[in-house]
């Protein structure tokens, strides 16, 4: 399966929150001690009043909610590659690395498919110099044979600045996901994914974490390869 902070997060979460326990409360999956730091604030006030019910509705009865630990990194091309997620996977692959092709729908919207029955959409419906909240939709399917699950997610991240005592802008970025889905659609998977499943959803929320930070990195060690590596396709 190719690489896909979305399909990772997304999935591996449903799952997590019927194998955490079999109850209807809010399962806190990613941080080995999720009330180590307080929950990151939804901004409700900076969202348009076109998504905020949606994004109530969602982090009000989430079916999981799931954490990852935070990281630290010099900021370089961080803000920007938040802009444009889509040029983070293109130059993901062309580092070699197997990553979904997320597309850039226009108007806001970023998005990527495949060939299995998976598809998400989402948007910035609140941003800062230190956060922003995503809004995505979306269905996905684990097999051929198995039926699509639709998916409704908030994600939540937190990148404030420090600068450091030789000038540099370092980031410390953590983030916190709600996501919900029927039901049915949570049985299923973890009917599927197992005991498994709770260390998946910590990849997940892990692992969208890491598809800018990782990126991050590299250009900062590697300069040279930004135009080569960001450039849009020909």
């Amino acid at each position: 399966m190719r690489i896909s902070p979305y399909q990772l997060v997304f999935v591996a979460m449903v799952a997590a929150g019927d194998v955490c326990a079999q109850s209807h409360e809010v399962k806190h999956v990613g941080s080995s001690q999720p009330a180590a730091r307080p929950m990151l604030i939804v901004p409700m006030d900076a969202i348009g009043a076109e998504y905020r019910g949606k994004v109530a509705a969602i982090i009000k009865k989430p079916t999981v909610l799931a954490r990852a630990v935070p990281e630290e990194f010099e900021q370089g091309l961080y803000p920007w590659l938040l802009e444009h997620p889509d040029r983070a996977s293109l130059a993901w692959r062309r580092l070699g690395v197997p990553c979904a092709e997320i597309m850039d729908r226009g108007n806001g919207v970023f998005g990527w498919s495949d060939n299995s029955g998976t598809e998400v959409n989402w948007r910035t419906v609140a941003k800062s110099d230190s956060m922003r909240v995503w809004l995505a939709d979306g269905h996905t399917k684990l097999g051929p044979l198995m039926p699509t699950i639709p998916i409704h997610a908030v994600v939540v991240l937190h990148s404030p600045r420090t600068i450091r005592r030789d000038g540099k802008v370092v980031v410390v970025h953590s983030t916190d996901i709600y996501l919900q889905t029927e039901s049915r659609a949570t049985a299923m998977i973890a009917k599927t994914l197992g005991s498994a499943a709770p260390q998946l959803a910590e990849q997940g929320a892990g692992q969208l974490l890491l598809f800018f930070s990782g990126l991050t990195r590299y250009f900062n060690s590697h300069p040279d390869d930004v135009n080569t590596l960001l450039a849009g396709k020909k």
